[in-house]
């Protein structure tokens, strides 16, 4: 497989991350994730507008202007060859010694780049008869909005669902649901969606803006305020979304049903939307859908 080191395109193998680099040391760094469909990008634009707002968050100044990055990632994914699948791309403060707490100058420390390709077909079984999760305390830090590599906090958390049996973590603070583990979350309740603001408790999910423009276009009112456990309990349905899993419903929440426990009408009909989205895009993707 072709990878992206810095400025090349290079066999995997071929790639050499120094001990020293602060992403392995400090986790200093930014990611992100786009998805292609058909061997097209969906939402680049979005997502490397987030990777740059990243940076800029982080002061790690990017060598390379946008269009250059969009040019990379595009003959990556044609050398190899995905049709439906992911690109990570993500940028350290670069290789300094010896360890020093401080953003080391940029003129002397260049930044280290990596990207690389996945081919994952769209789960649909998954979309259609939905996941579990359980609920888990949210004791990551306080600037949840920044797509950082230093995801210890999520990884713990999805591991303690994981353990009980479970898919996805609903991530709350003192009782107010943020986010899952890896993907934002909804709630429905009579027939109007709720999700959290963005803010620095959760990560602006690209996901979530086309999202949003389907339940615009479908007519579903959304609200975009904080909302509680309880409030959640009682829902008629629920569901996460992320570039991955685009909109994938929480038919169970801690063993007890949601709603039906089933997927529920309104995160079928944004299902639907969002393929219409991507179609528009990338081209038909619905041959053989189970959804």
């Amino acid at each position: 497989m072709k990878v992206i080191w810095n400025d090349q395109i290079v066999d995997r193998t071929e790639v050499k991350i120094d001990l020293e680099d602060r992403g392995y040391q400090f986790a200093d760094g930014i990611y992100d994730v786009v998805r292609a469909y058909n061997g097209k990008f969906f939402t680049l634009d979005e997502h490397i507008d987030r990777f740059f707002s990243g940076m800029s968050k982080i002061d790690l100044e990017a060598p390379f202007t946008k269009a250059e990055l969009k040019e990379r990632l595009a003959e990556l994914l044609n050398v190899n060859k995905v049709d439906t699948g992911n690109v990570y791309f993500q940028i350290t403060r670069g290789i300094a010694s010896p360890r020093d707490h401080v953003f080391p100058e940029p003129t002397v420390v260049p930044p280290v780049f990596t990207a690389s390709t996945t081919v994952v077909p769209r789960n649909e079984e998954k979309m259609s008869k939905g996941i579990t999760a359980a609920v888990v305390p949210d004791t990551r830090w306080l600037h949840c909005d920044i797509k950082s590599i230093s995801l210890l906090g999520n990884i713990m958390a999805k591991h303690t669902a994981h353990k009980k049996g479970f898919d996805e973590a609903i991530l709350h603070r003192d009782g107010i649901v943020t986010e899952c583990s890896s993907s934002n979350m909804w709630m429905v309740k009579d027939g109007t969606i709720y999700t959290h603001p963005d803010g620095n408790l959760i990560l602006p999910g690209i996901t979530k803006i086309v999202l949003l423009r389907a339940a615009a276009k479908a007519g579903i009112p959304v609200i975009e305020k904080e909302f509680t456990l309880e409030q959640l309990k009682e829902a008629d349905e629920a569901f996460s979304s992320s570039t991955t899993i685009e909109a994938m419903p929480i038919v169970e929440i801690d063993g007890t049903a949601v709603g039906t426990g089933e997927r529920g009408p309104v995160v079928e009909m944004l299902q639907q939307f969002y393929i219409k989205e991507i179609e528009a895009q990338c081209g038909s993707i619905m041959e053989n859908s189970l959804i």
